[in-house]
């Protein structure tokens, strides 16, 4: 929808309620009550004369865009609905063609078919990932945004950081069985000449086996500024990113942290059996730290995906803590990254606002290998748009689809906190 034709549907509105608001004036109506009326048809007239007069200066500006561009076909013209950034004799890209449908509010029919025709692939691919029947509304992100709204999502939390733990992304949700296997504590044999391997079952690897689902997890409505999608989508992606992608990142890495499992995702703090209680329920040493460090196999522990998880809470008071040397236990690089170091012990950490503080019954920190703690992504992000419910904005929601589940009970450990 052109800008122009917006500010004429916005004055014909305004026009309407005036009108109803001078016939609430009648004989009987005292004059204070008609005065407040008066007032307010006043004020709504006011507002109309304003968008007036943008009317005009819009409808100036678009017959200057069509004067200078009456020779060249493939620019939009003027206040078509079918004009805005669409290059005729260029194919559609699927970016563009979801920047159309953001800048119509979700309004199909407002779109040019070739539009239309592209953003099917992005319905085709939202179906494909939902179980639901009869699934509509929802259009996948385009891959140039996906990879911000990614990141944004794993600024506010590290458990959907591919980085962090193991990621399997999917393109349907069907369930997936994955295998557990403990064979930490297996060894060989020596060899002797002539002699056969045993076979008394001792060498055996047990496995188990979990399954991924696929849970879908959406956010509030978002308004957005209608004129903001129509002016600039740069703009409009930067905020999708930034809002949703904050919001999104808070529910996933909740439900990866703390998810009770149970028919909803298994969050890695519930699912991480005790590695060490701790004296106190109000503090932590670091002969504490050491210890339950190392109440993690050394196989896990060299892991190039190990590290400790706590809050930003625990992180100040482990700051406060020194070694037998007089050495703070938390040293920063130059870079930004964090290690938790404890005399020759040293470990990356994450810091993860979800966790639990130190307190009583708390689980305050989180160590192991998280290469063992699996993370399943159903497809890219999903976007609806509603328009009607939030005019004259425009309302924007984001879902995900993703389970966790760890795979290796004696990977990951807690730390806990007695009562």
């Amino acid at each position: 929808m052109s800008k122009l034709k917006e500010l004429r549907e916005k004055m014909a509105r305004i026009a309407t309620n005036a009108r109803a608001k001078l016939d609430e004036i009648k004989d009987d109506t005292t004059e204070e009550r008609a005065a407040e009326i008066e007032g307010e048809f006043d004020t709504m007239m006011a507002d109309h004369a304003k968008l007036e007069k943008q009317a005009e200066r819009e409808e100036k500006l678009e017959k200057a865009e069509r004067s200078a561009n009456a020779g060249d076909e493939r620019r939009p013209h003027g206040d078509g609905d079918e004009g805005r950034g669409v290059d005729e004799n260029e194919p559609v890209t699927y970016r563009s063609a979801f920047g159309e449908m953001l800048r119509s509010a979700g309004d199909l029919s407002a779109l040019p078919q070739e539009v239309r025709e592209v953003l099917r692939q992005g319905i085709a691919e939202f179906r494909a990932q939902s179980t639901a029947t009869g699934a509509a509304g929802g259009f996948t992100v385009p891959e140039e945004l996906e990879s911000g709204l990614i990141q944004a999502m794993a600024d506010f939390g590290p458990m959907y950081d591919e980085d962090i733990c193991t990621v399997l992304t999917t393109t349907g949700g069907n369930p997936i069985p994955m295998p557990t296997i403990d064979d930490t504590d297996k060894s060989g044999d020596a060899h002797t000449e002539g002699g056969e391997p045993k076979d008394d079952g001792s060498g055996d690897i047990e496995f188990g086996r979990f399954t991924l689902n696929a849970y879908a997890f959406n956010t509030p409505f978002v308004k957005f500024s209608l004129e903001l999608a129509q002016d600039s989508i740069l703009a409009m992606e930067t905020l999708i990113k930034t809002l949703l992608g904050e919001r999104l990142g808070v529910i996933a890495n909740r439900q990866l942290t703390l998810g009770a499992g149970g028919g909803g995702v298994a969050g890695i703090v519930p699912a991480a059996p005790l590695g060490k209680e701790t004296a106190s329920n109000a503090a932590i040493t670091s002969d504490e730290i050491l210890e339950f460090i190392h109440s993690v196999n050394p196989a896990y522990r060299r892991s190039p995906k190990a590290r400790a998880m706590f809050n930003d809470n625990t992180l100040l008071a482990v700051r406060k803590l020194k070694d037998g040397q007089g050495n703070y236990l938390i040293t920063e690089a130059p870079d930004g990254t964090g290690r938790l170091r404890v005399g020759a012990v040293s470990v990356p950490y994450s810091v993860n606002q979800e966790m639990q503080s130190i307190q009583a019954n708390a689980k305050p920190m989180l160590f192991g290998d998280f290469s063992k703690y699996y993370v399943r992504k159903v497809g890219s992000p999903i976007l609806g748009v509603m328009k009607e419910r939030f005019w004259p904005n425009v309302g924007i929601a984001g879902l995900i689809r993703f389970d966790g589940g760890l795979g290796d009970e004696r990977a990951i450990k807690h730390l806990a906190m007695p009562g």
